[in-house]
């Protein structure tokens, strides 16, 4: 059997190439801190928030909530800019819940974004139980000029492990968040943590299974990372049993195989994670950055003859 042609000539549907058909020119992101919380750190639903989430692992360093959306939109441009001196730009609402606050000061956030020079849309990350119908709503009004991507952080399909990682919220409410979404003209993705702790191999392959059901456009995967100052980070250092973190070899195996059990459409646009050296514990991948595991990946799934969606069963 002979892989299907994707646009890229590629064995799976990558970002990249996405971007290259749906815009005129390269399109950078620009993250943008709110200073939004979420309900499980503010008490809302719990506190302290995800037990392996540590804002500063992503958290680009002109990004700071006491700077106004236009300033950290100005400073990160000029940043991106001094390589590529021609692009656009999307505001990527990135750190924590960027939904979970008052209607208004949404409205007032997104289109000071949207309107300022080179940007030409939004990604807003956000979790499954911190949409409305009135968000939705607002999103749905930006998108009819601009580009608006919704990203959910999934995690994980099972319910016992969203309890585990105190996510507080359900996969049912995932489901329900994907469904109030979708048909609102804006473009759906999921973010998904493989290696948390508790799952085996063929329960996170169920997961490729199950958000292949959602109505979503791109996927975002995650290699679980232990980060300082984390409450996995002590979890680590006084049960480290419960805790099978990724090598390399076995995790582009492990993609490799994921990828393959995927819905053929769903655009992916990441396959690791990046915390920076200073922050990260384990897994210590002697520095391996995500444009080589993508080669790796990509030569696995070439020497296997297999490809995004050859195992998909609709």
């Amino acid at each position: 059997m002979k892989p299907p042609l994707f646009n890229n000539g590629k064995r799976y549907n990558d970002y990249s190439s996405f971007i290259k058909q749906r815009f005129s020119q390269r399109v950078q992101k620009v993250s943008i801190n709110t200073g939004f919380s979420c309900p499980n750190r503010d008490g809302t639903k719990g506190l302290g928030g995800c037990t392996y989430c540590n804002n500063n692992s992503f958290k680009p360093f002109y990004t700071k909530p006491n700077k106004s959306v236009s300033q950290q939109l100005e400073e990160g441009i000029a940043f991106f800019s001094k390589k590529y001196k021609t692009q656009q730009y999307l505001a990527y609402f990135q750190s924590y819940t960027n939904t979970y606050t008052d209607l208004d000061i949404l409205r007032e956030v997104y289109w000071e974004a949207v309107n300022y020079p080179g940007v030409i849309g939004l990604v807003v990350g956000t979790r499954p139980d911190c949409i409305s119908d009135d968000i939705l709503n607002l999103l749905e009004e930006i998108s009819k000029t601009h580009y608006v991507a919704l990203e959910f952080g999934v995690e994980t399909t099972l319910n016992r492990t969203l309890a585990s990682i105190n996510r507080c919220h359900t996969y049912e409410e995932t489901l329900l968040a994907y469904d109030k979404a979708a048909g609102r003209g804006l473009h759906l993705g999921a973010h998904m943590i493989l290696g948390l702790p508790g799952e085996s191999k063929e329960e996170m392959l169920q997961h490729a299974i199950e958000v292949s059901k959602l109505p979503i456009q791109t996927l975002k995967l995650h290699h679980l990372q232990i980060i300082k100052n984390t409450q996995m980070a002590k979890q680590l250092n006084d049960t480290p049993d419960m805790f099978d973190l990724f090598q390399p070899d076995e995790y582009v195996d492990f993609v490799t195989e994921f990828i393959g059990l995927l819905r053929p459409d769903i655009i992916l646009e990441r396959f690791i994670a990046e915390a920076p050296p200073s922050l990260l514990i384990a897994p210590l991948w002697n520095g391996l950055k995500n444009y080589e595991i993508v080669s790796r990946i990509e030569k696995v799934l070439e020497s296997r003859n297999t490809w995004q969606g050859k195992a998909y069963a609709q």
